[in-house]
């Protein structure tokens, strides 16, 4: 998937101009993008602010720590069973 050349709080950001008030055509027209792109980003960020993505992102970062640690606990108990299976 290609990196979008806007960052996330750019992007807050120029939700945000909407909010305020701009056209979405003015806006895409002057960052850019197209209101295809400006929709996908709403539906995505709607609502948030920078703090809350933040917190989004750390959130989303323990998540993956957990699942690789489900992953690896799974792996040892399968190992473990089968050991267990070829002893009896």
């Amino acid at each position: 998937m290609k990196k979008s050349k806007f960052s996330e709080s750019q992007i807050i950001k120029i939700l945000s101009q909407q909010e305020a008030g701009l056209s979405v055509a003015d806006i895409c027209r002057e960052h850019g993008i197209s209101q295809g792109t400006f929709y996908s980003w709403k539906t995505k960020y709607s609502g948030m602010d920078i703090s809350q993505l933040k917190q989004l992102k750390e959130m989303e970062k323990e998540l993956a720590q957990y699942k690789k640690i489900v992953a690896e606990l799974t792996l040892q108990n399968t190992v473990l069973k089968d050991v267990i299976e070829k002893k009896l």
